[in-house]
């Protein structure tokens, strides 16, 4: 058993702080001896959990614009391309049932990292067979096998069940990153998460 400590990063494909927050996560926690176990989610069904009916950042037009802002700021400051997508929310429950075939493979944080960048980078269709069967291609996948699989009734169940965990441990936006039971919400939380799992956190007052 590897006895590196380890985070888990919550997120879904349309979420747009989870961008830049997937791009470096991987890199960020190789910095700090951390593994990363990536559990994709879909927020549609969390957020009318909560109660609702859309992604909250979005509700209101100042925030909304405040938030596109913002992120292409996260993007500039961190090296990343960023494009507004035409289209929001993003499709994303075929790459996420793609990403849920991947969890334990050593081709998941590449596959997400295309993804995301697809999307947010070259604003894109994510859930495109254009999009997708180049990444897996490029990873050294069978696109027909596991576009198949991901279309499975197994994945299917199996992508549910990641979402109501989610909800189940409080999840209410993405990214969320978990060390033990500590959460981390926002990609400008990735540092403190970081900082948690090496003993550089303050102490759990509770």
């Amino acid at each position: 058993m590897d006895p590196r400590p380890r985070i888990e990063f919550w997120f879904d494909f349309t979420s747009t702080y989870s961008y830049p927050a997937a791009m470096r996560v991987e890199a960020l926690a190789a910095a700090h001896a951390v593994e990363v176990d990536w559990r994709p989610f879909l927020l549609g069904p969390v957020f009318r959990r909560i109660g609702w009916e859309g992604p909250p950042l979005f509700i209101h037009q100042a925030k909304a614009d405040y938030v596109w802002r913002d992120v292409k700021r996260r993007c500039r400051l961190h090296g990343l391309p960023f494009i507004r997508p035409a289209a929001f929310p993003l499709p994303s429950l075929r790459p996420l049932r793609v990403a849920t075939l991947g969890l334990g493979q050593p081709w998941i944080g590449g596959f997400c990292r295309e993804v995301m960048h697809a999307g947010f980078g070259q604003a894109r269709a994510i859930d495109s067979d254009e999009v997708l069967r180049p990444i897996l291609q490029r990873l050294g996948l069978d696109p027909d096998a596991v576009l198949a699989d991901a279309a499975s009734d197994a994945t299917k169940v199996a992508l549910r069940a990641r979402t109501d965990e989610a909800a189940a441990r409080g999840i209410f936006g993405a990214p969320m990153v978990f060390v033990g039971r500590e959460m981390f919400w926002g990609d400008d939380r990735l540092e403190d998460a970081m900082a948690w799992t090496t003993g550089g956190g303050d102490a759990d007052p509770s």
